[in-house]
């Protein structure tokens, strides 16, 4: 497919993007404490640039001191943060990409604790369950905060930036005064849709006042906030029309307030494009270009969109994270070169929640590009042990690098456990990852003996410098009576389809391996019963992926035992100790399937570190643990050798 519309030059103000890939404006906190942006920030933000993005925002910038909401935020709200930004800016001149500085003020989604003033909203509405209960903001500050808006444009301008954007999306202040569901005053910002919409308004032309129409200034907007009495995607185009007539240059439109945040960071069940219809509605009233957000990966849909003038341009967040090179791959017709965002959310929001860095399962190297960079040592003869994701992330990082590698993997087929994750319903994303991981090793010559377990002998054989154990983990099997006697299944042979489960199927262990593999055994027709230890299934699993899961619990009528502890395993059934202390059983199962975890396979390394000193292990044979951990440990080892 060709990406012509997607590489054509487009106008939003003064400014001319050329090309139609964003990055989205993402919290990855690495800048300062101060405010400043970081020499980290400045090789992330250069990376994208060299990648081809034509229009890069810059993270949710603070305009307000009292509303920073994390150690390590970029912020503007002072004249001494300036000259850092300027550097990030010039950089990402230099290698080609417009950008538009997002400014933001968090409101009721803030933090108190870390900014030292109380949360600040249109009226005292909790976000949600267990968040601070908000100030309702006085007439007062609100003009003050209008005035603080237009100082950061200000500062965005001297710092060389192209554009603003400012931020009335999710929940946040300016959000919250949009929404009849949030804001409840009764003054001149509260009311009707005129009122509601008084504070974007000011801002607008303070900021136009003050910067004049020497950049462009965007909005960020949700298509709909996706809760009752909240924003229709209606209520959102006529705000998309008013704000088009107050003087934006363009819009960013995405989705869902944070309580309903599985549409704002899609999991790895929503493809991409899934908001198009949406965006659609907002596109057709207004004249001004259009930003899509949607969990953009692949460039196919994106291109279809553009072509169709459903939208002008298309942001692509995690997408950037993952492979910032996206742009360039795609104009060169390299896509199989590209490194796939799977959605899984375990590095990049579960990070930015925790106020850390944000990392990327994928692409590990996010928030390091100045290390890919540095030279390695002399080339040095390199085997690994296994063709999991870890295993295969060490090798083409490490053939890339200039290091000879070999890789040698018992099955027949190379993926490991990531493999297998992608069969559960809404899954196959993964797969992506797992192939573009192959890929990598064939573009960078990596050797890949298939079928062939490893021995002492086989490692005195190759003599290798630095052996790398990637070997994985295997089923956990409790010492509990009649687990081996009973004829039980195991959840990965299912998934693998080295096992065939019959019409009436009890699962034994309800964490995330056990859900998934329930609700792939429903997806087919099976009837499925999971008991799990826990009050709740799927307790391990991540919120936004959850939600999904358990849509799949009520769809396929999947009954579940909670609170239970297995006591003994027989043919068809378990009997289990309730919390309370009494005990009840479960029979007359067609099959028994076992997902009680996962244990570190790893019989290797005590003999081959005799053989080979630098013998290093990485990932589940280590201890079995998420995806993430792997590829980051085998960066780690990679780089260090």
């Amino acid at each position: 497919m060709k990406f012509n519309s997607m590489f054509t030059p487009i106008q939003i103000g003064p400014m001319t993007v050329p090309n139609r890939f964003v990055v989205s404006p993402m919290c990855n906190n690495y800048a300062n404490t101060d405010g400043t942006l970081s020499d980290r920030t400045l090789a992330y933000y250069r990376e994208r640039a060299l990648g081809g993005f034509g229009l890069i925002t810059l993270e949710a910038t603070v305009v307000d001191e009292r509303a920073k909401g994390g150690a390590n935020k970029s912020c503007l709200f002072s004249d001494h943060q300036i000259a850092a930004m300027k550097r990030v800016i010039d950089e990402c001149h230099a290698n080609g990409a417009k950008i538009s500085v997002q400014l933001q003020h968090a409101g009721p989604e803030g933090n108190a604790k870390v900014a030292g003033h109380a949360l600040r909203a249109a009226s005292s509405i909790s976000s949600a369950e267990g968040r601070d209960v908000p100030i309702e903001i006085s007439r007062e500050e609100i003009y003050e905060l209008v005035g603080l808006y237009g100082d950061a444009a200000l500062r965005a301008k001297k710092a060389g930036a192209d554009a603003v954007e400012i931020h009335c999306a999710h929940g946040y202040l300016i959000s919250s005064f949009l929404s009849p569901r949030t804001n409840k005053r009764v003054d001149e910002f509260g009311g009707c849709f005129e009122n509601r919409m008084r504070i974007i308004r000011l801002i607008i032309e303070d900021i136009r006042e003050k910067v004049g129409h020497s950049m462009a200034i965007l909005c960020r907007i949700n298509s709909t906030d996706g809760v009752d009495g909240g924003l229709s995607v209606h209520d959102s185009a006529a705000v998309a029309a008013y704000l088009e007539d107050a003087g934006v240059d363009g819009l960013h439109v995405s989705r869902s307030v944070h309580i309903r945040d599985e549409y704002m960071w899609a999991p790895t069940v929503l493809h991409g494009g899934f908001n198009a219809d949406l965006v659609t509605e907002i596109k057709k009233a207004v004249s001004i270009p259009v930003i899509m957000v949607g969990r953009f990966t692949e460039p196919h849909f994106a291109e279809l969109m553009v072509r169709e003038g459903r939208a002008d341009l298309i942001a692509f967040g995690r997408q950037s994270l993952a492979d910032p090179a996206t742009p360039n791959k795609a104009a060169a017709g390299k896509l199989d070169e590209m490194l796939p965002c799977i959605a899984c959310l375990q590095g990049c929001v579960a990070n930015m929640y925790a106020g850390k860095p944000i990392t990327c399962l994928v692409n590990p190297l996010l928030g390091r590009e100045s290390e890919m960079y540095q030279p390695t040592g002399a080339s040095k003869k390199v085997l690994v042990v296994g063709g999991g994701v870890g295993g295969l992330y060490a090798a083409w990082l490490a053939a890339s690098r200039g290091h000879a590698v070999t890789v040698f993997e018992k099955t027949g087929t190379l993926g490991g456990q990531m493999r297998l994750a992608a069969y559960p319903p809404g899954k196959g994303d993964l797969t992506n990852m797992v192939r573009s991981y192959i890929q990598k090793c064939e573009q960078y010559g990596v050797t890949i003996h298939m079928n062939t377990e490893v021995t002492t002998d086989l490692i005195k054989q190759e003599n290798p410098d630095v052996v790398i154990l990637a070997t994985g983990a295997t089923p956990l099997v409790l010492p509990i009576p009649g687990i081996h006697e009973s004829g039980l299944l195991h959840a990965v042979d299912i998934l693998d389809g080295k096992s065939h489960a019959g019409k009436n199927v009890l699962v034994v262990g309800g964490g995330m391996v056990g859900s998934e593999t329930a609700a792939f055994l429903g997806e087919a027709g099976h009837k499925v019963t999971v008991v799990e230890l826990r009050d709740e299934v799927g307790a391990d699993v991540r919120s936004e992926h959850r939600k999904f899961l358990m849509k799949d619990f009520d769809e396929y009528h999947i009954d579940t035992i909670t609170g239970a502890k297995v006591a003994s395993f027989f043919e068809g059934g378990v009997s289990y100790t309730q919390a309370d202390g009494t005990e009840a059983r479960v029979d007359g199962f067609d099959s028994v399937v076992l997902a009680m975890g996962s244990r570190a396979y790893n019989p290797l390394e005590e003999e081959v570190k005799q053989i080979v000193p630098d013998t290093f292990v990485i990932g589940d044979a280590v201890r079995a643990r998420r995806a993430l951990d792997a590829t980051t440990e085998a960066l780690n080892v990679v780089m260090a050798i």
